[in-house]
C-alpha cells in the first residue's frame, strides 16, 4: 500500500466527503492512531491507513464495525480513484469503543468537517496518549514507541492512561510489562496503584 502523507490524508478525506454528498450520505467519523496523530501534526511520519473506531451520532458512538454502506461505497470509489487497497479506511480497533474509552473522550474530540458530508472527529493527545501506551504494551516496541514519544507525555499523563489500560488487560502479565514500560520512561511504576 502506499503510504498515507499529512497532505495526501487532507486530500483522501476531501475525496470521501465529495462521494458521500454525490450519494445523497453523510456521516462523521471518529478516528484514532496514526492517520489521527498525522492530521493533529503530532507526527510526520507516514501511515498505511485511516483506523475509524466510531461513527459519531449527537453524543453517541456507534461501533465502527461494519462500515456504513455508503461509506463503504465512497471507500472504495476513492481508493479506486487513488490507487489504494480496499481497507486503506477501515473499522480500527473497535474493542476500545466495546472495552471502554478514557472518560471524557467524547469532550476531547478535536472535529474538522471535510466538506458538507463528512465530519472526521481526531482522538485528542490525552486519548492518544492512553491508546499508544496500551498498544506498546500489548504489542511491543516500533511504531507505538515512537508515537507515544512524540506526543510527549507527562509522568501524570502517562499513569493515567497505564491506569486506563489495566481495565482493558487486567492480567498480571500485562500489569508487568507496563511496569517495565512505565520504569523505562522514568515514571515510578509503585504510583500505579494510587
Amino acid at each position: 500500500m502506499s503510504d498515507i502523507q499529512q497532505t495526501r490524508l487532507d486530500e483522501l478525506l476531501r475525496a470521501l466527503a465529495e462521494q458521500l454528498g454525490a450519494a445523497g450520505a453523510a456521516t462523521e467519523l471518529v478516528v484514532v492512531g496514526g492517520s489521527g496523530l498525522l492530521a493533529l501534526g503530532t507526527i510526520e511520519r507516514a501511515t498505511r491507513d485511516v483506523d475509524v473506531v466510531a461513527i459519531r451520532e449527537g453524543d453517541r458512538l456507534l461501533s465502527a464495525e461494519p462500515l456504513p454502506d455508503a461509506v463503504l461505497a465512497a471507500r472504495a470509489r476513492v481508493g479506486r480513484d487513488f490507487g489504494l487497497p480496499e481497507d486503506w479506511l477501515n473499522p480500527g480497533p473497535t474493542d476500545l469503543l466495546e472495552l471502554g474509552l478514557p472518560d471524557g473522550f467524547l469532550d476531547r474530540l478535536e472535529s474538522r468537517p471535510c466538506g458538507d458530508a463528512l465530519t472526521v472527529h481526531f482522538a485528542s493527545r490525552t486519548d492518544q496518549i492512553h491508546f499508544k501506551l496500551y498498544a506498546l504494551v500489548d504489542q511491543g516496541p516500533g511504531r507505538h514507541q515512537s508515537d507515544l514519544l512524540a506526543l510527549a507525555p507527562s509522568s501524570e499523563e502517562l499513569l493515567a492512561a497505564a491506569r486506563w489500560a489495566r481495565t482493558h488487560d487486567p492480567s498480571p502479565g500485562f500489569r508487568a510489562i507496563l511496569e517495565q514500560v512505565l520504569d523505562h520512561m522514568e515514571v515510578d511504576s509503585g504510583l500505579l496503584d494510587g
